[in-house]
């Protein structure tokens, strides 16, 4: 029976979960409360500059080609992506580089040049992320998170004891160089919590860097929101934008219209990818699951400070990705998690797309995008992000052997405040909620309320947690609950 499906917010898992709606015959209506669709997936443009505002590393591709073939699409039908060579590249002290390859024969030899038995280690190493790997994305991230019960399988049980160690445990077992171990703890960083924190099982995304590599849509990431927004069109998704909610409106505990701009519209069914702390304070307070405690006692992901960057020349001795760890990386950490304040001596990441798609800058000319992690929830001003973008640029001069800040033609900044007014992130958080062993699966938000009924949630607070892939696949959980329901 189809029915109408307000959804709020127009990101990666809003998006999909419309696609899947309307794939099997519901009305669904998108509302975006910015004047542009994506969400954190923006795009900024600015005197022939292209830049794309949130996620700029592509990883597990073949969660993105299983999203389209569900409509009987291919990524290619939509933007074309390049593998990049290397990957990524990682700077520590001094200006020394680590270049991470195209596969894993390079990366084996880097790790032989770098550590005795480094190439071994790193193969027993990597074909355990990669059975992982394959039970996370086969067996455990399309479950709904609605039972303990659903972690239980005969492979997951073989792996029970990697949910009570730490990636960080494992990879001091078996590593010894410094410079390998801040590579192999680098990429749960993209799951919001310390290496510390995390469980050993979630090295899958070892396998998801190494094994899968660093891809580029052309054009910027933007090019993955205009494919599903030309694909949810396509299935007859209407989108709106400067649609801002002011309520949900519940009758009989059941969610019956949505406020926006000050009309109020009835729908059969709500569905909410906006941020979910946001989205209950639009309920009143006896509708809403989670009290403002409990929300102050979870681990959230980083925030982040932006900075966007115009040069007026080619940089050098810069890769595509670029990881700055010439400081000490769990002191950075600290500074997020353990004793939230400015880092002293912060840890960054810069990208140039420009270095492998020129359509992303002048001829002659190079963008840049720079990320400094930061503890969510800490004092914004103009002044911190003035500080600290002097504190990078002079560090990045350095160890990259060249004056750049004379030759920068503007620069755009984006901070806690910005993800607060932007996105209505709580406390400003970049990337969600961290995916520590107490806030996984059934153990994080749910997709479906408790309190009210026809009322949904998605997105990276939700099952199964942070990353555009997770999001992806948050989108198509959420619309098999509509639909079972």
């Amino acid at each position: 029976m189809s029915k109408s499906i307000a959804v709020i917010g127009s990101g990666f898992s809003s998006l999909a979960a419309a696609c899947y709606l309307a794939k099997n015959g519901h009305t669904v209506e998108v509302f975006e409360k910015n004047e542009s669709l994506g969400g954190r997936a923006r795009r900024f443009k600015h005197e022939g500059f292209t830049f794309d505002m949130g996620p700029s590393w592509y990883w597990m591709p073949d969660v993105f080609e299983r999203f389209f073939a569900d409509f009987g699409k291919k990524p290619s039908d939509y933007y074309e992506l390049d593998k990049l060579d290397p990957g990524y590249q990682v700077v520590f002290e001094g200006g020394e580089t680590i270049e991470i390859g195209d596969s894993l024969e390079k990366i084996y030899k880097i790790f032989d040049r770098e550590e005795k038995n480094g190439a071994k280690k790193l193969k027993k190493f990597i074909d355990n992320a990669r059975h992982n790997y394959d039970i996370a994305i086969k067996d455990l991230v399309y479950k709904p998170g609605l039972s303990p019960l659903e972690l239980v399988t005969p492979k997951t049980i073989s792996k029970l004891g990697e949910f009570f160690s730490t990636v960080d445990k494992d990879v001091e077992k078996e590593f010894k160089n410094e410079k390998l171990k801040q590579i192999l703890k680098f990429p749960v960083l993209f799951l919001g919590a310390k290496p510390s924190e995390t469980p050993s099982f979630y090295n899958f995304m070892n396998y998801a860097d190494f094994g899968l590599g660093t891809w580029h849509p052309r054009g910027g990431f933007h090019e993955v929101i205009a494919a599903m927004v030309k694909l949810a069109e396509s299935l007859g998704v209407k989108l709106n934008t400067n649609a801002s909610i002011d309520k949900i409106l519940v009758q009989d505990k059941t969610a019956k219209a949505l406020e926006i701009n000050g009309e109020v519209r009835e729908f059969d069914t709500i569905l909410s990818g906006a941020d979910y702390h946001h989205t209950e304070t639009l309920l009143d307070s006896e509708h809403r699951q989670y009290s403002e405690g409990y929300w102050k006692k979870k681990v959230f992901a980083p925030s982040s400070l932006l900075f966007y960057i115009g040069f007026d020349k080619k940089l050098e001795n810069v890769q595509h990705h670029n990881l700055f760890f010439d400081v000490d990386f769990d002191e950075h950490a600290k500074d997020i998690y353990t004793t939230p304040k400015w880092p002293d001596e912060p840890l960054f990441y810069a990208n140039f797309t420009s270095k492998t798609d020129p359509s992303t800058a002048p001829p002659g000319h190079e963008n840049g995008f720079f990320l400094v992690p930061i503890a969510p929830g800490i004092e914004d001003t103009e002044e911190l992000r003035e500080t600290y973008f002097n504190k990078i640029m002079t560090r990045f001069e350095s160890l990259t052997k060249q004056e750049v800040q004379k030759n920068i033609i503007f620069k755009k900044s984006f901070c806690v405040n910005d993800f607060v007014k932007d996105y209505n992130s709580y406390k400003g958080n970049a990337y969600g909620m961290a995916n520590t062993l107490l806030q996984t699966a059934f153990l994080r938000p749910k997709l479906k309320s408790k309190k009210v009924k026809n009322l949904y949630f998605t997105g990276q607070l939700t099952v199964p947690g942070p990353g555009v892939p997770p999001a992806l696949i948050s989108g198509k959980l959420v619309s098999e609950l509509i639909e079972k329901h």
